[in-house]
This record gives structure tokens, sequence and C-alpha cells, in this order.
């Protein structure tokens, strides 16, 4: 605060009073300067995780009859199935007043009993290039905390949650009671001073909530500290939750840098979005929705291309429905419908579509090229 002449007598003292201009903890009442005291995110992006809150769901909001891997529903969580059939959800079942909306749900309609080389898992898989400032592999490597909310309506029981270093094959494995009502869980990993991760896109760390395990990987002794890979080590105790009727829920999931977990780093839904978009890309879906603009090469050859929302990690491989009649090119020039396309050359940024089986148009002429059927769908998969 300034005066104009001499300051009044009964003035209070104000910051700009302080000698040296500065504050600092020991100027603070209780000694301590922490994010709760502060107005802004100190540490932004500090989840390694994308779509820990289950938000993003590009692939379908529901899917049925699943006993194979795959990405379904959530974006950036795979499954590894090979025990059980499972229904998989994007459920609106959350914590209360937590602020999550969604949450990923795996429903086992049908179970089983594990085998040896039963290895049942919903796990994300992260690029070794975000990884680099944990200084894994060196002697300065930062430790792991991992916290995510997770219930069992039905099944009870052990749930290993683990790191896999894939560029180093070393792992480590922790272990949670799951119960039937949402809890927060929170598990620190100690940080590991061999091997580094690779400085490039390739997937260098998997994070894995195991659900069933065979012997293979439940006979030895739990890794609970990093170690080289010895698969019987990994979910040592593991409940088998491939149990018909057994439904898991988890949402919250955050991994960061340190020994204490933070709250939840929420982001806004187009940032969320387009961390997921470089993974995969949903074009469109539905009928009668622009896929692209395209151009007659000849009489029987289309070529159209897509430009992507955002540079996708590698170059994507085209996911597309097929079936009768399933895309139409419109134009001046008349067109036709076809049943499918193919990738003729693209990158990171773009791709450029084709097909020259079933169109018939006129040379020269533009067209754009739509969906014909509900359930066309044009996607671009980069996932790790």
């Amino acid at each position: 605060m300034s005066y104009i002449g001499s300051k009044p007598a009964d003035a209070v003292l104000e910051t700009d009073d302080i000698a040296d201009g500065v504050i600092t903890t020991s100027k603070l009442a209780d000694n301590s300067v922490t994010t709760a005291k502060t107005s802004y995110q100190d540490a932004p992006f500090r989840n390694l995780i994308i779509n820990g809150d289950m938000s993003i769901a590009q692939r379908g909001t529901s899917v049925t009859g699943k006993t194979a891997d795959g990405y379904y529903t959530t974006d950036r969580w795979n499954h590894s199935i090979n025990l059980g059939t499972w229904s998989i959800d994007q459920s609106t079942d959350v914590p209360t007043g937590q602020g999550f909306a969604k949450s990923h749900k795996m429903t086992c309609t049908t179970g089983g009993s594990t085998s040896a080389g039963t290895q049942t898992y919903l796990h994300t898989r992260l690029e070794g290039q975000n990884l680099q400032y944990l200084k894994k592999g060196t002697a300065n490597a930062e430790s792991l905390t991992l916290s995510f909310w997770g219930k069992s309506a039905t099944t009870t029981g052990t749930m290993t949650i683990e790191l896999f270093d894939t560029d180093n094959s070393r792992q480590i494995s922790k272990q949670i009671s799951l119960t039937t009502s949402w809890t927060k869980y929170t598990i620190t990993y100690d940080a590991d001073t061999t091997g580094t991760f690779n400085n490039d896109n390739g997937a260098s760390l998997y994070v894995l909530f195991w659900v069933s395990a065979g012997s293979n990987f439940n006979s030895g002794t739990l890794s609970e500290t990093w170690t080289s890979n010895t698969n019987a080590n990994r979910a040592v105790g593991q409940t088998n939750f491939a149990v018909t009727n057994t439904e898991l829920y988890i949402t919250g999931v955050q991994l960061e840098a340190g020994t204490s977990s933070s709250d939840f780093e929420f982001l806004p839904i187009d940032v969320n979005l387009q961390r997921c978009l470089r993974y995969y890309y949903l074009q469109t879906s539905g009928s009668f929705k622009r896929v692209c603009t395209a151009t007659a090469f000849n009489s029987t050859i289309i070529d159209g291309t897509v430009f992507f929302k955002t540079t996708m990690r590698t170059t994507p491989t085209l996911v597309i429905t097929s079936g009768t009649d399933y895309y139409r090119a419109v134009g001046n020039g008349s067109g036709d419908s076809f049943d499918t396309m193919l990738i003729l050359e693209g990158n990171t940024n773009q791709i450029g579509l084709r097909n020259n089986t079933q169109f018939s148009g006129t040379q020269g002429y533009s067209y754009f090229i739509n969906t014909n059927n509900a359930s066309s769908s044009v996607a671009f998969d980069g996932e790790l």
C-alpha cells in the first residue's frame, strides 16, 4: 500500500511494508506453504495416466460377449481376456462427492476356473518419451504413487496392481483388498535405479489391474520391489474375479512421481479428448455422416483425404465397419455406393482413403464420401 505524504499513525502494516519486500515461509503463521494455499495447480499434467477419469469413450459406451483381448469403451484402457465372458461399460456408477461422472465397469457374464496360463487384466500403456523425467535407471530415479477409486459389486478379494517396464523386462507388484463399496486406494512403488526407459513413442510402461491369474503368474513370491521379470511372481495371491455376475468398477486412476498422492487432476473435456485422439481417432459413425471430400481418380477409383484433429502417435491403421452399401460417393458427377475403403497413403497428420472396386463416377469430379448405414463407422488406430 502506498501513501501520499506520511503514513497515518494507525495504518495497518501491509505486505509492501516488509523491509525486504519478500514473503517467506518463516513469515507465515504455520511456517508452511502448501498447494492448498495457492490458487493454481503447481504441477500441471502430473498424472501420467490418460483418461483416468474414464470420461472419453470414442469406441462406444457398452459392449457384450467379449472373450478376447482388445480396447473396449473407455479410451486408453485395454483388456487382456482369456478367462470368462465379459460385458464392458462406461458406467455412471461413481464414488459420491468426488467429482467423477464416469467409471469403467467390467461384468463377468460367464465365469470359469483359472488354468496355468490364465492372465486376465485391465491395463493402460505409456509412451517412453513421456516418462523421461522419472529418471528411471539412474541414481536419481523417482518413486511412483498410484491412486484410484475401485469396488466390486459382488466378489471381493485381493487385486494385484502391477507396473511392468517393457523396455527392460522389469516389474513390481502391489496388492489391495477390493471391497463392495467405493474406496480410494493409494500405492507407492519404489524408485528403480536399473533400466532406463526408451526415449521414443513406443510402449515403455504398462499399468495392470489383474482380474485373474493362473499358476504361471501366481506360484512364486510376489515381487513387491523392482526386479527382472519372473512370471510366477507377478500376481501371487490374486483373487479370481472371473466369476459369474462379478461387477468390477474403477475410476480416478492417477500415477504421479513421488511418494504421496495428490487430488485427482481433472482436465477439461476438450483437453482430455485431444490427448486420447493421439491414439485413436473416430472420424465418424452412423447414417449419412461426412467421412471426407474426394475426387474421382478415374471412372472406377475415388480417392479422399481425412485430416486428423491432432498429430497421432504413429501412422494409424484404418478401423472400418464393412457391409453392403455402407458408404456412398455423392456429387454432381453422379456416384455410387460401396462396401468398404482402404488406406492409399498417409502419415501421422492425414490419411488418404480409396475405393477401387465398386465406385462408378466421372473422372476429375469432386464428391463427398458419406456413411450410408447406421452401423457405418470410420476410425484410425494408433494405439500402443
